[in-house]
């Protein structure tokens, strides 16, 4: 194919795709599901959950506070914290009432490998773990340093990005860099934030692609099926919140061999549509 024959079609290629991204809504909002009247009347039910839920995780991790000190003050511990964070993780799905069921549509591939995953609920940071069972490090935003307790995880093993700030979003990539090249994958959510409009995705920021083209590793996409409608906003009284199964699929993993920062939307794309897809039948 001649060179402008094939910069021509690339060209259409991303103008669909990007349309498509931008104008065509392909999943419903989890709020339109809802019936107004079971809102209000099992509202008094949600808060009991949720404080029943608040009140395990900090507990336990209050339990779990000086193991997790400990393991966190050298890096060289940084596995072992990862193991213990394993353990808690599957201790609050069962004692939550969230266990979650895994489809795997394929093995992982060899470490490093960028996780991304569509982020719907705070359970999903919790039950990472419980999906990916290899070691791996969060990047999450810089908001969950202000977290109690919690707080002590992104200070120094997993990486806080801070947008509102370049100078530090861009250390917080160097340093994701360095442990792609370290040879420890990432989980991240690309949409940086839960929408409101869940389980409809907000468009991908394109931090998680370029790091994957950068280094050449492939990224392992993730869907988590029923969080939202599991567990909503904590500080919201009318957002969901009750036990059930949770659903989780690990897609293939998607190449980045090759591909250069042209091919950037086109991956993005790729991803967006691979996490989106397992919704499609919710």
């Amino acid at each position: 194919m001649p060179p402008c024959q094939s910069l021509f079609s690339r060209s259409i290629f991303l103008e669909v795709t990007e349309t498509i991204s931008n104008e065509r809504i392909r999943v419903m909002d989890g709020e339109s599901r809802r019936s107004p009247v079971l809102k209000w009347v099992f509202l008094p039910l949600r808060l009991l959950y949720k404080c029943y839920f608040a009140l395990v995780f900090f507990l336990s991790l209050v339990v779990l506070y000086i193991p997790f000190r400990i393991l966190l003050f050298r890096p060289k511990r940084y596995q072992m914290a990862f193991r213990l964070k394993r353990t808690w993780a599957f201790f609050l799905q069962w004692v939550s009432g969230v266990p979650v069921r895994v489809e795997r549509r394929a093995i992982l591939p060899k470490a490093p490998y960028i996780i991304c995953s569509n982020h719907s609920s705070y359970l999903d940071i919790i039950q990472m773990y419980n999906v990916i069972p290899e070691y791996f490090l969060f990047m999450g935003k810089y908001e969950l340093l202000r977290w109690p307790l919690f707080n002590m995880f992104f200070k120094d093993m997993n990486i806080a990005v801070n947008r509102g700030s370049h100078v530090e979003a861009a250390k917080a990539f160097r340093r994701a860099a360095n442990a792609l090249d370290r040879g420890t994958s990432l989980a991240l959510f690309p949409e940086g934030t839960i929408p409101v409009f869940t389980p409809r995705l907000k468009p991908f920021k394109d931090g998680a692609f370029k790091l994957a083209i950068e280094k050449q590793v492939p990224i392992v996409p993730v869907t988590f099926l029923d969080h939202w409608r599991l567990f909503g906003e904590p500080t919201d009284l009318l957002s969901r919140g009750h036990p059930g199964f949770a659903r989780a699929v690990i897609h293939p993993a998607i190449s980045t061999v090759g591909l250069t920062m042209d091919d950037l939307v086109i991956l993005r794309t790729q991803v967006y549509r691979t996490i989106e897809e397992p919704l499609l039948d919710e």
